[in-house]
């Protein structure tokens, strides 16, 4: 079966990876951030086409390991950094973060609290 579309930019992963490693050396260069964005234009490629080399069993690993690149350098950012709304932006648009909630019964946690107070 034919493809649909524009043929495929990258069709070896070794080239690829030579794109993403020179990204990220000159990244430390310039001391810029990782980005995602940053990552995609190294590439010469969009999001929406990222996305779809990631669903590609051949590339699928080099860009997973790319992504988690840059997002443990946000992580460590998130750590470090005194401002971190724009941080926490990113991990939760481009990583699947997530606010964890929990459904707190404040009954049952009260008597615990009280429970803790008396055995003092």
């Amino acid at each position: 079966m034919a493809e649909r579309g524009r043929p495929r930019k990258y069709t070896e992963v070794e080239i690829m990876q030579k794109k993403i490693d020179k990204y990220f050396e000159e990244c430390e260069k310039k001391h810029d951030p990782y980005t995602i964005t940053g990552l995609c234009l190294a590439l010469g490629i969009c999001r929406d086409t990222l996305s779809e080399y990631l669903k590609s069993k051949e590339f699928s690993d080099t860009i997973k390991k790319a992504k988690l690149k840059v997002e443990n350098y946000l992580e460590k950012r998130l750590i470090t950094d005194s401002s971190t709304t724009g941080i926490i932006f990113n991990l939760k648009n481009n990583f699947g973060w997530k606010d964890k909630q929990e459904n707190i019964n404040i009954e049952t946690n009260y008597e615990e609290y009280l429970k803790k107070v008396e055995r003092r």
